[in-house]
């Protein structure tokens, strides 16, 4: 596997180092030896998938206030996304900085995402979907988020004629209410 921090203290893609042969390739995509090497959370007792029938589609950002904060593996399985995460650990000197990522079924990159870190993604395709990791189960009343489109972050999102976002995720509040 090869790991590349993002410009995020903490953040990583990870990719994988393919064994081919004339069958195709067989590749890791998690270790615990070597994410304890690399200091990384190595527990992930839950995972789930997003589904996402349209290109367009955008769900974020998101994330768990502690205690039920969250490290997460994304990797997208089918189609591709543009994902997007936010630092918002306190005294980070990347705090409110953002790094995005074009993961796809292709590339078979897994995106390391962090505690205290908000996580969202616009598909690129069609029936796209995207895997997570997570290190710990989810807490409803913890779920929190930020507003895709805040000025204060100015992430840059593809262009789309027609974005799809839940109403949930155009009421997140901005960084700065």
């Amino acid at each position: 596997m090869i790991f590349r921090e993002l410009a995020l203290i903490g953040a990583f893609t990870i990719a994988p180092e393919p064994a081919r042969d004339a069958r195709g390739f067989f590749a890791r995509i998690f270790c615990e030896q070597e994410f304890t090497h690399h200091g990384l959370e190595t527990s992930f007792p839950q995972s789930s998938i997003s589904y996402n029938v349209h290109r367009h589609t955008l769900r974020g950002m998101h994330f768990q206030a502690p205690p039920a904060a969250e490290t997460k593996l994304v990797r997208c399985t089918a189609g591709a996304v543009y994902d997007v995460i936010v630092d918002l650990r306190e005294g980070s000197p990347t705090r409110h900085s953002w790094a995005a990522v074009e993961l796809s079924a292709e590339n078979r990159l897994t995106l390391y995402v962090p505690e205290g870190f908000a996580h969202g993604f616009q598909t690129l395709t069609d029936g796209a979907e995207v895997a997570y990791d997570i290190s710990r189960p989810y807490a409803p009343d913890l779920a929190r988020g930020l507003r895709f489109d805040d000025p204060a972050l100015a992430i840059h999102w593809p262009e789309a004629p027609q974005r799809i976002v839940s109403e949930r995720d155009r009421c997140w509040p901005l960084i700065g209410a």
